[in-house]
């Protein structure tokens, strides 16, 4: 079972749009996930025109591949140095973001309302 940062099982992030890189609603990962889908963030305008910028198109749709590109209010790390990162859902936050992102910064950067 897979575990958020805060050390319990992992909540869905997302089911409309489906999110993560199994596009089960999670930040589940996979040896193959090469982005690292782990954290869930609350995109914010400044985040995707960040994003686009830096070559990420989150913003168009590829129904190919089940992806129906991300609006204001659905590489966090870039946008976080950059001072454009977007709230984080800790509870649907894989804890393998703890590798690269101390808890203490991502708490900083929580969701109003989440826990």
């Amino acid at each position: 079972m897979a575990h958020n940062v805060l050390r319990e099982p992992l909540q869905l992030c997302s089911e409309d749009p489906m999110t993560g890189y199994l596009r089960d609603g999670s930040c589940s990962t996979g040896p193959r996930d090469f982005g690292r889908h782990l954290l869930c963030a609350r995109v914010t305008r400044e985040f995707l025109e960040f994003s686009h910028a830096q070559g990420n198109d989150l913003i168009t749709p590829l129904p190919a591949h089940g992806f129906p590109g991300l609006k204001p209010g659905d590489r966090w790390l870039e946008a976080l140095e950059a001072g454009v990162a977007p709230p984080v859902i800790l509870a649907a936050t894989h804890e393998d973001v703890l590798l690269n992102v101390d808890l203490e910064v991502l708490q900083r950067y929580t969701f109003p309302g989440d826990t």
